[in-house]
């Protein structure tokens, strides 16, 4: 028999190539579930419904190696308990094998994290700093841009910080239900949260993070029950005067409205899910970033 003829050069090179591509596809997918952007349950639903898919070549050794603290040990310890073959690859498994995994992550994930997050707080606890280093440090993060009927400070782009518009264009917007909440800031200016890009980001699976005030904050826990509102707490009263007054933004009457406001902010606090002090915008940053994973359960009595 002669011997098999090599295949071309220029196929040994796609293959190779291929081979590369592949595996980075799967270190991708291994590096989200590592870094909690993706849960490994969402990889292994991937994998069953795309065979073609990175998640389905990924051995099932990996994906559980890849969720953080379970670790080589447990993880070969779950592989056992699971009954499953450490070359398993995770689109091949069968029915009864895909169900063991699939309840094994449901019961180690817990409650799915919720998608869209409200940060919220009193007049200048720094609310718009940590959002905008949210934005600039965590682009996974889909922040969302609210309408002002308020000029634009030095410094402020339209569409970037605000939607800066007319109080003719934000009553067309009520009235066209565009807005996913709406009030009046400290008795003189209107803020509003624009639905449509919201509800795009959240069906494409986005993480979504809405920085508002404690009145639009209330009306998006009636209107989506499912969101997770974080409060932002100063390290202390003067500190929150201090930002206020050192601003330079507001004079003297504004100044002490936004403060009388304050104090009744703070006074809510405990209507929200989690707090959040603002000593540092860097870890109050990371602190959001990292409640925005963690499992979460809208309480029952946000449900009716």
């Amino acid at each position: 028999m002669s011997a098999r003829p090599a295949p071309p050069e220029v196929d040994r090179i796609a293959a190779g190539r291929a081979a590369v591509a592949a595996r980075q596809a799967r270190a991708t997918v291994k590096r989200a579930v590592a870094t909690r952007i993706r849960t490994a349950l969402d990889a292994a639903q991937v994998a069953w419904s795309d065979p073609d898919s990175a998640e389905a070549s990924l051995r099932v050794s990996e994906l559980l190696g890849s969720v953080p603290s379970l670790g080589p040990t447990r993880t070969g310890r779950v592989m056992e308990q699971l009954e499953i073959s450490d070359k398993k690859r995770v689109g091949g498994l069968g029915v009864r094998q895909r169900q063991k995994l699939h309840d094994f992550l449901v019961a180690r994930q817990g409650p799915a994290p919720s998608k869209l997050v409200v940060l919220a707080g009193p007049a200048a606890v720094g609310k718009g700093t940590v959002s905008a280093y949210i934005r600039d440090h965590h682009p996974d993060v889909q922040l969302s841009v609210s309408a002002t009927t308020r000029s634009p400070r030095s410094g402020e782009v339209h569409g970037v910080h605000y939607y800066f518009v007319s109080d003719e264009e934000f009553d067309r917007m009520i009235a066209d239900n565009e807005l996913l909440e709406w009030a009046v800031v400290h008795n003189s200016y209107r803020y509003g949260t624009p639905r449509p890009p919201i509800d795009a980001a959240l069906a494409a699976g986005k993480r979504v993070l809405l920085e508002i005030d404690l009145q639009g904050a209330r009306s998006v826990r009636r209107v989506m029950p499912e969101a997770r509102l974080i409060f932002l707490l100063p390290p202390t009263w003067e500190e929150l005067v201090r930002r206020l007054t050192g601003r330079g933004t507001e004079g003297v009457d504004e100044q002490q409205r936004r403060l009388e406001t304050a104090k009744i902010e703070l006074a809510a606090q405990d209507e929200f899910d989690a707090k959040v002090v603002n000593r540092e915008v860097s870890q109050a940053a990371a602190e959001v970033v990292e409640l925005m994973d963690a499992p979460f359960r809208a309480p029952s009595s946000r449900q009716g």
